[in-house]
């Protein structure tokens, strides 16, 4: 009965158009750089305060799930992520995109992250309480392993160079620890600035080297600026093969963004560059990688989607946010007078189901809106270089100021572009200094509570069984790389 009511409530056509309304809202504000689904649904929930909760809930839901989707449009036409959570989607969408592969590309974005959206869905309608009960396992300890894990991958993205990109990575880890120490709130390297007292927001520092970066380094190596961009969007969907290639990545991806979303404090970013990694150790294609693989790209695209499904278990189930989206939906749940918890699945059945049931309609509303779409999203490829230049500037000026309304942020975001840049000139990396800056205040802040609980052992990250493996795969992660690159080398008798 529960499940029937649910059904009859999303489909009432005021729910329904919200709910469409919120996808449309969702793609419109994931594909613009530095508007972010967090912002979206933060705006949009005082605004359905006056509607019925499941009305509500529809627009916000649709929100969250397309703007996650739609921020790999930005990433894979501009090499700029629409959200943080599509930063790994520019590794293989751009590559594919300059090989006029565009039309594929957004479509394995669409495809696959529906697929991640519904997969996780189902996850949430039938293991919820099991997966969060996992999660809430996770103490300090976990936390840093965890974020080590994430580190660790600094060599998988460092391209052909391991050494440069450790140096990017390590430049990331400097810039992470400007602002207030995480727990004694003493400044450290703000040289007086109360704008950096909060440190570098994370966001105009990504737009500036992949968004002013790119324009910079396509300003530089233009000798044309009058001509149009010549790619073309070519086919539209993959091919029967391209499709065989991508389901086990995908599956894995799936699985990996569900647990990494249901662990709290994580999100996509984390979530789609770990699941990047692990499809390139399984793929027997490991040399397309970075060069416009699709197996890397359906990996990022399922990944960063799934993590929604696990974020909305643990938010549902326990209350403790997923991510920084449904951090934003606790309030709106309790504003609508259903306080997420175990209670919420007591007393509201037929609400919970209602709230999974919307998550499969939004993703099925997705696939549509974005396979349609494709061909007008990929006709920015034939504006002029200038005029598409001009509308990266401006966009990347407006969602770097846009986060936190600090005129500091503008002058970050160009710096970055600089060095953005410079780094592609000098073929430096961009992954590792992303997942510095993600992961590094998460390592640290983890280590030292770790240690101050455990009276200073650091045999608390050996005893505990989870950080345990987390920290083996770690060592795994860095070591397996040198030993393949140093057989390599043998066998080319360097």
């Amino acid at each position: 009965m529960d499940v029937l009511h649910a059904i009859l409530s999303i489909f009432q056509p005021a729910t329904f158009t919200y709910l469409t309304l919120g996808v449309l809202l969702g793609v419109f504000v994931g594909a613009m750089p530095g508007l972010t689904a967090t912002l979206a649904v933060a705006i949009l929930t005082p605004l359905t305060f006056w509607l019925p909760p499941s009305q509500g809930l529809a627009m916000l839901i649709g929100v969250y799930n397309s703007a996650i989707f739609a921020g790999g449009i930005s990433a894979i036409l501009i090499n700029t992520p629409g959200t943080p959570a599509s930063i790994a989607t520019t590794w293989d969408g751009y590559t594919l995109s300059k090989k006029g592969m565009a039309g594929i590309a957004l479509s394995i974005n669409s495809i696959y992250s529906v697929f991640g959206g519904l997969f996780s869905s189902v996850i949430l309608a039938l293991i919820s309480f099991p997966l969060a009960e996992f999660a809430l396992k996770f103490g300090p300890s976990e936390y840093f392993a965890l974020a080590i894990f994430g580190l660790s991958m600094m060599v998988s993205v460092s391209g052909k160079s391991i050494v440069k990109g450790l140096l990017v990575g390590v430049m990331g880890l400097a810039l992470a620890t400007v602002g207030l120490d995480p727990m004694l709130s003493y400044p450290r390297y703000t040289f007086g600035k109360t704008e950096l007292l909060n440190g570098f927001s994370f966001i105009p520092i990504m737009i500036g080297l992949f968004g002013l970066g790119e324009v910079f380094f396509q300003v530089f190596e233009s000798h044309d600026v009058k001509s149009v961009f010549t790619r073309t969007i070519g086919r539209l969907f993959p091919t029967l093969e391209q499709i065989k290639r991508m389901n086990i990545p995908a599956l894995l991806s799936a699985v990996i963004g569900v647990v990494i979303g249901a662990i709290p404090g994580t999100g996509g970013d984390i979530a789609s560059i770990i699941a990047w990694d692990q499809a390139k150790r399984i793929s027997k294609h490991k040399e397309e990688f970075g060069k416009g693989s699709v197996e890397g790209l359906a990996a990022t695209c399922v990944a960063n989607n799934a993590v929604i499904g696990g974020a909305m278990t643990t938010m549902l189930t326990l209350g403790l946010p997923g991510d920084a989206p449904t951090a934003v939906l606790i309030g709106a749940l309790m504003m609508y007078g259903h306080p997420p918890g175990p209670a919420l699945f007591r007393d509201y059945p037929d609400f919970v189901w209602t709230i999974i049931g919307l998550m499969f309609v939004a993703n099925l509303v997705i696939l549509p809106i974005g396979i349609l779409g494709s061909r007008i999203y990929a006709k920015t490829l034939t504006l002029s270089k200038p005029i598409l230049w001009s509308i990266i500037i401006i966009f990347s000026i407006i969602g770097s100021y846009g986060v936190n309304n600090n005129p500091m942020d503008l002058w970050v975001v160009f710096i970055a572009g600089v060095f953005g840049f410079i780094f592609r000139k000098l073929e430096f990396p961009l992954g590792p200094v992303i997942l510095a800056l993600i992961l590094g205040p998460m390592a640290e802040s983890n280590l030292r509570r770790a240690l101050i609980i455990s009276h200073g052992r650091w045999s608390v990250f050996v005893t505990h069984p989870i950080s345990l493996i987390l920290l083996s795969l770690s060592a795994l992660a860095l070591i397996l790389p040198l030993l393949r690159r140093k057989k390599e080398m043998k066998k080319n008798g360097a």
